[in-house]
């Protein structure tokens, strides 16, 4: 099952995410790396949002929505769609979109940092989008 939206081009990631953490060494790693649940909230150009989540905590489970079932995420990213696709792209720092208040960070801000580990694995991947 896809986790692409097709008002979220970015959303593509996600896909290229699961594919990266559905082998087991990728995925252990990535847990001791990660260790929280991230959800990220995405705003496209028309104003829709959609939320993902990507447990790095205990299953390292990628899926829409908040978190996964009977979970509550750790830390919660909120960005445009285009600033997601960037920055899975390589072309955008956290950091600065966060200091030019581009993407919002409830949570934990420490473990908030820890989901670029997942993110370079997708750019590793070179998820398209």
């Amino acid at each position: 099952m896809s986790l692409k939206n097709d008002a979220f081009p970015a959303s593509a990631a996600f896909d290229a995410i699961a594919g990266v953490l559905s082998n087991d060494t990728e995925k252990k790693d990535a847990i001791k790396k990660g260790g929280a649940i991230f959800c990220f909230t995405l705003k496209n150009a028309a104003g829709q949002t959609d939320s993902w989540f990507i447990d790095l905590k205990t299953t390292g489970a990628v899926g829409k929505g908040e978190a996964p079932e009977g979970k509550k995420a750790d830390i919660t990213l909120s960005l445009s769609e285009e600033n997601f696709g960037k920055l899975v792209e390589g072309k955008a720092n956290a950091q600065k979109l966060f200091m030019g208040g581009a993407l919002k960070i409830k949570g934990d801000m420490m473990k908030a940092t820890r989901a670029e580990v997942v993110l370079k694995k997708a750019q590793a991947k070179k998820a398209k989008l």
